[in-house]
């Protein structure tokens, strides 16, 4: 065995490998979850559904919050609902 073939199964035993171990890797979901926060408006990113995340906009002087979410077929974030935040603690 001369050294040309040895090289070449180390590097086809490497590639067999790293194949593997991609395929082995949980799937995992990158969920956006961030806070900005300052004295008159909250930002937060959620899920809104299955595969949608949504921005949530607190106005906290008018106590009124509003959801928006990517359209990509408008290529724009549209609002959703905007309601007052009290709505979501009532009984």
């Amino acid at each position: 065995m001369d050294k040309k073939t040895f090289a070449i199964g180390i590097l086809s035993l490497t590639a067999v490998i790293l194949f593997v171990a991609n395929l082995l890797v949980p799937q995992s979901r990158v969920a956006a979850e961030q806070l900005v926060k300052d004295r008159d408006y909250q930002a937060v990113t959620a899920n809104w559904q299955a595969n949608d995340d949504a921005l949530y906009i607190l106005d906290n002087r008018s106590g009124m919050m509003a959801a928006f979410i990517y359209d990509p077929n408008q290529r724009a974030m549209v609002p959703r609902a905007v309601r007052p935040v009290m709505e979501a603690f009532r009984p």
